[in-house]
């Protein structure tokens, strides 16, 4: 194991917790080797950490361990992926929601690593090149602690992997696969690109849809993807889904999602087209709704426009705000890492002051239980969501 220097501001992060390691940490930065693990010590040869080299986003590489007596070996993954599954028996025995996260990156101890389970399935996500050089070992260590798996799929989110989507292992599961969330049915495909259809971070907003809020409301689902929400709240007692989304699979995915539970997928508008000019071909409809989600990704272009939340979202509130009806909920939600808590509120609450709308925060929701993350990297925590019920 190579030893790197660090600097006195890096070991004094890392020492306290800090999970990421940056290129600026080195005190020689021509000695970082891809997929390497190294042992860190500080100026005086001190030990600090155990990490490995991984370039990822603004990352070069993670913390794995801060005790010295640790080897990093199989036997330390198997160690991480038991604490895992003991974190989340509860999921494991609840027949009603059958796919959730079963290891979340630093959060569960190997930074740019996740795993999601899908009805007895695993999909590996590997976020850079460094960690997946050693794939073999640390599927090697998860099969030590999960035996019963019926198959294994991988993702690859780095630049310049072989592929997107991969089976590696085990069975193949049959496309669409069905899985439980809160007793709904959905339809998944583990082997489509990065995605599978179903974005498991959102499972406790989805459940207030169809617990609370969904009855005999107008809905509409602005950048729907595959219809989760919309299902939640048909399920949930709404008489009528909108559901909006620019990708053109997006409508058959929708459709199969109304299906699979037994919903006429006639009853509910899907609309293949970019959510701003719905918006404003509502407002000149004079159509209004009672419950509406804003959950855009955090970029995307399409022919008419570029949006970034960072930038847009005001804007996006603003239109949406003019079809909400008095008393009627919107939520609005995002995964950027990089855009902050009260940063995002900040943009959410300025769009009602421009419009002179009062609203009330109702609810606020951040990341469900089996996607923890690491106290001293709070940007790890990405997902911000507020629900505000406009005056009537």
């Amino acid at each position: 194991m190579n030893v790197l220097k660090i600097k006195e501001l890096a070991t004094d992060r890392i020492s306290k917790g800090f999970p990421l390691l940056l290129e600026l940490d080195f005190i020689n930065k021509d000695d970082l080797v891809e997929g390497e693990f190294v042992k860190l010590v500080d100026r005086h040869n001190r030990f600090v950490a155990y990490g490995y080299i991984g370039k990822e986003r603004k990352t070069i590489g993670y913390v794995l361990s801060l005790n010295e007596s640790d080897q990093i070996d199989e036997a330390f993954f198997s160690k991480l992926f038991k604490a895992a599954y003991d974190r989340r028996t509860a999921f494991y025995a609840d027949d009603q929601t059958t796919a959730f996260r079963f290891f979340n990156g630093e959060g569960d101890g190997i930074g740019g690593l996740t795993i999601d389970y899908y009805e007895g399935y695993y999909v590996f996500s590997w976020y850079s090149e460094g960690i997946y050089q050693h794939k073999d070992m640390i599927i090697q260590a998860f099969k030590q602690v999960i035996s019963d798996f019926k198959g294994i799929y991988e993702k690859y989110r780095y630049p310049k992997a072989p592929h997107k989507s991969r089976f590696i292992e085990g069975e193949k599961a049959v496309e669409p696969l069905v899985v439980k969330e809160n007793g709904i049915r959905y339809n998944i495909y583990l082997d489509e690109g990065w995605m599978t259809g179903l974005f498991l971070d959102q499972r406790s907003v989805r459940r207030k849809i169809m617990e609370s809020w969904g009855l005999g409301k107008t809905f509409l689902n602005a950048f729907s993807y595959t219809g989760a929400f919309s299902i939640a709240a048909a399920m949930g007692g709404a008489v009528k889904t909108v559901n909006v989304d620019v990708a053109n699979r997006s409508k058959e995915r929708t459709k199969e999602q109304f299906q699979v539970n037994g919903l006429d997928s006639e009853q509910h508008e899907i609309r293949v087209m970019d959510v701003f000019s719905y918006l404003d071909y509502a407002q000149k409809h004079r159509l209004v709704f009672d419950l509406i989600v804003l959950d855009p990704p955090t970029f995307a272009r399409t022919k008419k426009r570029t949006f970034s939340v960072d930038k847009d979202y005001t804007e996006l509130v603003k239109e949406a705000v003019k079809v909400l009806a008095p008393g009627g909920l919107i939520i609005t939600s995002t995964n950027a890492w990089n855009v902050t808590r009260d940063g995002f509120f900040e943009d959410v609450n300025q769009a009602f002051e421009e419009l002179n709308v009062d609203a009330y925060l109702l609810e606020e929701f951040d990341l469900p239980e089996d996607f923890p993350v690491n106290k001293h990297h709070p940007e790890s925590d990405y997902l911000k969501v507020f629900a505000l019920e406009r005056a009537k």
